[in-house]
């Protein structure tokens, strides 16, 4: 496999020794721990100077070319962050990117010796050799940079698109020599953010209950967002796909309850909304139907407190936020915090179910973000701590991506940076 771009730890280790840039250099004597600046883009006192280190990569990587591409010092600083958190020889021993005075991260080589590579080295390589970890990396970097978000033909749903019409499987093995054919398609550097960013690509699935039986369940992508009503005569007019709620006589023995179940849908009126903006979902009531919502276990709601809020009426309320959830995923991958919540509980047309069986409510609706339960699953998986052991993450229609679980972590953490909690 003929290449002409450097690796990335010779290559630094090389910078390092020069002292060229400042701020990049080694904290202590054995030269095996060294610094990075790292200030975050969106602090007042940002200049062109503090992305110095992730513009020269961009540069000899290959991905920015200073006399024809316009500067995207973000995008220089995550390709940088996400080449470094995929090397297994590295860790980052001290954060320190929110100090005030000077933002920095300190890398440490986790391996005794692993510093002493041949020098930097971009002629081609005809022999398709190397060591496991180099060969494992351009694996990874190769399938990586082999997909790209795109539209699919006119009445389907976009995602990762693929140029094959029959793609390959996504997996990776520290055994292999030589790569699999893979489809020539633009880069993409972290599969996460085509499964998070695109709202278009977030399907909901919402399942209904009426006195704790289950009558309704459907799953829809839906870019507008969604409206639950409870009746045909519900207006069309307003944004948001229509999803109808049953009539309770087809479910409900019990012909008081039904009768009350009734009075609830007709007084959704104009139904209760929910959309993705950004890293949030906002809900928003039409109708005369008071309904508190709480974020809860995906199998039952949590009746031990009392709601998270009550879904106001005509105007936007925040009911779930992106941001929080991918670091607090992060901190149950690493044992630190218990699963995080995505489920969706609203109650509607009564109190919250505070201590008392939610099953006795008579409508209650879970709303699942199902790209986030594909999220917490794979977080959830043990013992992937080796390119022998893999996960598959299913991003959108596309085909399965196979990570280990260092790699995920790796991803979930790149992607949290580039967040504004």
């Amino acid at each position: 496999m003929a290449t002409q771009k450097p690796r990335i730890l010779p290559w630094l280790i090389s910078l390092l020794d020069r002292g060229q840039l400042e701020g990049v250099a080694w904290v202590d004597a054995n030269r095996t721990r060294f610094r990075i600046p790292w200030k975050h883009r969106l602090r007042q006192d940002t200049q062109q100077e503090d992305f110095r280190i992730f513009q020269a990569w961009a540069e000899v990587s290959g991905a920015y070319n200073p006399e024809k591409d316009k500067p995207d010092p973000p995008t220089w600083k995550r390709n940088f962050r996400s080449a470094l958190n995929r090397k297994e020889v590295l860790r980052v021993a001290e954060d320190r990117s929110k100090d005030p005075l000077d933002p920095h991260k300190i890398y440490e080589f986790v391996t005794p010796g692993v510093r002493d590579f041949p020098e930097l080295d971009t002629s081609p390589d005809t022999n398709n050799r190397g060591s496991t970890s180099d060969t494992q990396e351009d694996i990874l970097e190769e399938l990586l940079g082999d997909m790209v978000l795109a539209s699919v033909p006119d009445g389907g749903p976009s995602g990762l698109a693929v140029a094959s019409e029959q793609p390959p499987q996504l997996l990776l093995s520290p055994n292999i020599d030589v790569l699999p054919p893979c489809p020539n398609l633009a880069s993409s550097e972290n599969p996460l953010r085509q499964l998070l960013v695109p709202e278009e690509e977030w399907e909901f699935e919402v399942t209904a209950f009426y006195r704790g039986r289950q009558v309704f369940q459907q799953a829809v992508f839906c870019p507008g967002g969604l409206r639950l009503v409870g009746s045909e005569a519900a207006d069309n007019t307003l944004p948001g796909q229509l999803m109808m709620l049953p009539d309770p006589g087809v479910a409900l023995t019990d012909k008081g309850a039904t009768s009350f179940v009734r009075r609830v849908l007709s007084s959704l009126g104009g139904g209760l909304a929910l959309w993705r903006a950004g890293q949030q979902l906002w809900a928003r009531r039409l109708g005369h139907c008071r309904t508190y919502w709480a974020a809860g276990e995906e199998l039952l709601p949590d009746g031990t407190h009392g709601p998270d809020g009550e879904v106001p009426k005509d105007r936007e309320g925040v009911v779930f936020n992106l941001g929080p959830f991918v670091a607090d995923l992060i901190a149950f991958i690493e044992g630190s915090k218990r699963s995080p919540r995505y489920t969706l509980w609203f109650c509607i047309g009564e109190l919250w179910p505070q201590d008392q069986p939610w099953t006795k409510k008579l409508v209650m609706v879970k709303v699942v973000p199902t790209c986030l339960r594909v999220l917490l699953d794979m977080a959830r998986v043990e013992g992937a701590s080796s390119l022998e052991t893999t996960m598959d993450l299913h991003i959108s229609n596309s085909h399965p991506l196979s990570l280990t679980s260092d790699q995920y972590k790796a991803y979930l953490q790149d992607l949290a940076e580039d967040m504004d909690f």
